[in-house]
C-alpha cells in the first residue's frame, strides 16, 4: 500500500492561544488560524491542526489524558486510497468524508485518516559540511549566521503509547503494509510504510492502558545546525527542553525534544537513515543508553572568568 507518512496530526486542546504561539515559535506557518484554532504548516504542507477540546467538529477523545484526536496519513494516489478502504472495510467501519478522504480506527482505538497527500515538492537543500580536501560548502561560504531562518520541512514521524505493542504492530504490518526497520526490546517497533525510505514514521511503545496516546511527534529539519539553532531559540523564549540535543542510534537522526502545551513532546530532527526492503531489522534491549549515540548537556559558561573559587581579594 502506497502510504507515504503522516500528513497531519489533529489535536483538541485546552488553550488554543498557548498552542498556537508554541507551534509558531517552533517554526510552523499559521494558516487560517483564529481564536478557535487552525492549521500550522511545514514547508511541504504537512501540518498540525488544533481546535478547542470542546469543538463538536472534532473526533471524540481517546479516553485518556492524550489530546490527539486523529492522525492523517498521506498516500500516493486515489488507487492507494481505494485499496486501503477495501482492506480495512473487511472488518471495521470506513467512513468516507466530503473532502474525499477516508477514516477508520486502528486496533488500539486511534483514529486514522487517509488522503491523497498534500505534500508539496521541497526545494530545500541539506546542510553541507566542509572536509579537509573536500570543501563541500564552497569558498567564503559561512555555515552559521545568527539570523538564519530554519523552517520545518516535513512532518517526520509520530510515536504512540499503546497497551499492546504486538497487536498494534500486527495491524500496521499486516493490514497497511508497514515494515519493521528496528526494534527496542521492551518498548516496541520502529515502522515505515511502503512509500517512504525514512527509517520510521511510526514508533510504538508498550505502556499501561491509562497512558495510551501520543508520546511525541517531530518535523524534519535541514540538518543538525537547524536543530541546534531552532532548539536554542525555543529555550531562549522560555520553553522547557525535555531531552537533547543529541543523536539517536536507531535511525541516526539528530534530535531535540521539548515540552509543549499540546500535552505531548515535540521534537526537531534531522538526517534520518534511509532504508529499503533489503534492510534487516536490528533488535536491541531497552536501556538508558539504547536510544542515543551521544547526548549533550547544557553549561552556563563556556570559558572561565574571575578569580579561582574561594580566592581572596587581590593583593
Amino acid at each position: 500500500m502506497q502510504i507515504i507518512g503522516p500528513d497531519a496530526l489533529v489535536f483538541g486542546v485546552d488553550d488554543v492561544a498557548a498552542c498556537a504561539q508554541f507551534l509558531t515559535d517552533y517554526g510552523l506557518t499559521p494558516v487560517g488560524v483564529t481564536d478557535a484554532g487552525g492549521r500550522f504548516e511545514a514547508l511541504d504542507g504537512t501540518a498540525v491542526v488544533i481546535a478547542r477540546a470542546d469543538d463538536s467538529a472534532l473526533p471524540p477523545p481517546l479516553g485518556t489524558a492524550s489530546l490527539l484526536r486523529k492522525t492523517v496519513y498521506g498516500v500516493k494516489d486515489a488507487a492507494a486510497l481505494r485499496q486501503i478502504a477495501e482492506e480495512l472495510g473487511r472488518d471495521r467501519e470506513v467512513k468516507r468524508l466530503p473532502d474525499g478522504s477516508i477514516e477508520a480506527h486502528d486496533d488500539m482505538g486511534f483514529l486514522l485518516g487517509f488522503q491523497v497527500t498534500v505534500r508539496r515538492p521541497l526545494q530545500a537543500r541539506g546542510e553541507a559540511a566542509n572536509l579537509p580536501g573536500a570543501p563541500a560548502r564552497g569558498m567564503n561560504a559561512v555555515a552559521v549566521q545568527e539570523d538564519t531562518l530554519h523552517q520545518p520541512l516535513t512532518l517526520s514521524h509520530v510515536v504512540y503509547f499503546v497497551p499492546d505493542a504486538a497487536k498494534a504492530e500486527a495491524f500496521y504490518v499486516e493490514r497497511l503494509g508497514f515494515r519493521c526497520t528496528d526494534r527496542l526490546l521492551g518498548a516496541g517497533p520502529f515502522l515505515r510504510p511502503a512509500a517512504t525510505d525514512d527509517h520510521h514514521t511510526l514508533f510504538l511503545i508498550q505502556t499501561p492502558p491509562f497512558m495510551k496516546g501520543i508520546e511525541h511527534f517531530t518535523f524534519h529539519m535541514s540538518g543538525p545546525t537547524a536543530v541546534m539553532q531552532n532548539g536554542y531559540r525555543l529555550v531562549a523564549k522560555g520553553y522547557q527542553s525535555f531531552w537533547g540535543p543529541g543523536r539517536h542510534k536507531m535511525g541516526s537522526n539528530w534530535f531535540w525534544y521539548f515540552n509543549s502545551p499540546l500535552a505531548t513532546h515535540i521534537e526537531y530532527d534531522a538526517d534520518m537513515d534511509q532504508h529499503d526492503d533489503s534492510w534487516t531489522a536490528r533488535a536491541v534491549p531497552l536501556s538508558a543508553d539504547a536510544s542515543q549515540a551521544f547526548l549533550f548537556q547544557s553549561r552556563d559558561k563556556w570559558a572561565p572568568g574571575g578569580p579561582p573559587p574561594g580566592a581572596g581579594a587581590p593583593r
